[in-house]
């Protein structure tokens, strides 16, 4: 076997829940960031929640020695939160936007001015080209009627085809941020099966850190138990992923998070917790990228359809509730400004008493009448740009529906292919006139 060089990468994650002069301790916190990671000296560091830029900078600043190569990614009103910092050169930068992401009107909670999106910064390991991803998706405000829920699993699905389609000339993939999601939602679940990554938590054998990975804990003094509910102790929504290729292979070697509090501080560093993961980097010779491998792959290839042709069936049903649930609420916004429209050509209908009846009197207040005049054409204006939302809404519906639809077909297609079950100890075979490479279920 030739001689090849191992690298050690260590990944650093955390929504840093900097919302200037919303969020506690904002200035301070980022202090400590800065120094938590001057001082640990990261090889990647994936930030949510910068929203400011001058925080951005203000960490870029102090981060020059240590992480001299960053980028932040721009979206929205308040953009998308999102930063890069490397030790290794960024070679490229890409940002794309989720279609949907909550409504307008819904200001209290913020996710639609953020612009929620997925950064894709390309950098070069040593020989190695890895493809880095940082994200946030929607919140879930309330776990027993999320009504966000359509919205995060087109965002999950757009996510999924994102890493898909951009990471093909890769040798490794990283995805690290905070995806609002349990380790067995239906959005997690369509992510890590249809892009075959992996969890650090769940791959690691050596984890230090909060009990069961959970990156949201009651335990935490910025956090209200009532975020939680129904879970007492908190939850796990932020994460690193990752997977090799058939060049190299990669490894979770340990996984740790902060536990909430922080030495010598009197706050911690966000309301989430802080995800370090160590990542063991093989390349592989061509002689272990061989046929015995492929073998192993094609092996379990007709399980992963299979299991995915379910999960995708399940997306597919809740994105169609999120569709009736749009269409419903462009009818109301429909028959609301209808109505609003029919008063307001009465009351001309009213004013325009006087001009064809020569001497008639107003037969309303001049006040009451401009005032009633005002309702109604707010009336009209809102209902309008509720049905144009309404309308983009069902429409990026509909497209990810569609777009699910023709993935199964594609997947049941590609299951009929396969031969029948076999002993475990009998060797599958693909059928004759079709190449190994068509059982990948990524494709």
């Amino acid at each position: 076997m030739a001689n090849r060089d191992i690298v050690s990468l260590r990944v650093f994650s955390l929504n840093c829940w900097g919302i200037r002069y919303l969020s506690k301790h904002c200035p301070q916190r980022y202090a400590m960031i800065g120094d938590l990671l001057c001082k640990e000296q990261h090889d990647i560091v994936l930030l949510q929640e910068v929203w400011s830029e001058k925080d951005y900078l203000s960490l870029k600043k102090k981060l020059a020695c240590s992480h001299p190569h960053s980028h932040y990614f721009k979206s929205g009103v308040i953009g998308s939160g999102l930063a890069i910092f490397s030790q290794h050169r960024i070679h490229d930068a890409f940002l794309y936007r989720y279609s949907l992401n909550g409504y307008p009107y819904m200001a209290h909670h913020g996710d639609w001015f953020g612009g929620k999106a997925v950064g894709m910064a390309i950098l070069n390991i040593g020989t190695m080209k890895a493809h880095v991803y940082v994200t946030h998706l929607h919140a879930e405000y309330c776990r027993e009627k999320d009504s966000y829920l359509p919205h995060r699993v087109v965002q999950a699905w757009e996510l999924q085809q994102f890493i898909r389609h951009t990471s093909g000339g890769a040798d490794m993939v990283i995805l690290g941020g905070d995806l609002n999601m349990h380790p067995q939602d239906l959005g997690n679940r369509l992510l890590r099966s249809y892009t075959s990554l992996r969890d650090s938590y769940s791959e690691t054998a050596k984890f230090d850190g909060c009990e069961d990975g959970m990156t949201l804990i009651a335990d935490n003094p910025f956090i209200s138990k009532k975020e939680i509910v129904p879970f007492e102790k908190g939850i796990r929504i932020d994460y690193i992923l990752f997977k090799g290729s058939s060049k190299v292979d990669i490894r979770c070697e340990s996984m740790s998070t902060t536990k909430g509090s922080v030495p010598d501080h009197p706050f911690p560093y966000s309301d989430h917790e802080a995800l370090t993961t160590e990542l063991r980097l093989d390349p592989l010779t061509q002689t272990e990228t061989g046929s015995d491998k492929q073998t192993k792959e094609q092996d379990c290839a007709a399980g992963k359809v299979a299991e995915l042709v379910d999960i995708l069936t399940e997306a597919r049903t809740e994105v169609k509730v999120g569709l009736h649930c749009a269409e419903r609420m462009r009818y109301t916004a429909t028959r609301t400004g209808v109505m609003g429209l029919a008063l307001l050509f009465l009351e001309l209908a009213i004013a325009a008493v006087p001009w064809l009846a020569l001497g008639a009197e107003q037969p309303f207040p001049r006040a009451s009448f401009y005032l009633l005049g005002a309702l109604c054409f707010a009336i009209l204006l809102t209902t309008t740009l509720l049905y144009i939302f309404y309308t983009m809404e069902v429409k990026s519906l509909q497209g990810a529906e569609d777009q699910m639809r023709l993935a199964v077909g594609s997947l049941q297609e590609k299951l009929r292919g396969f031969p029948l079950a076999q002993p475990r100890n009998n060797q599958r075979r693909p059928p004759e006139g079709q190449e190994p490479g068509a059982f990948d279920p990524e494709e």
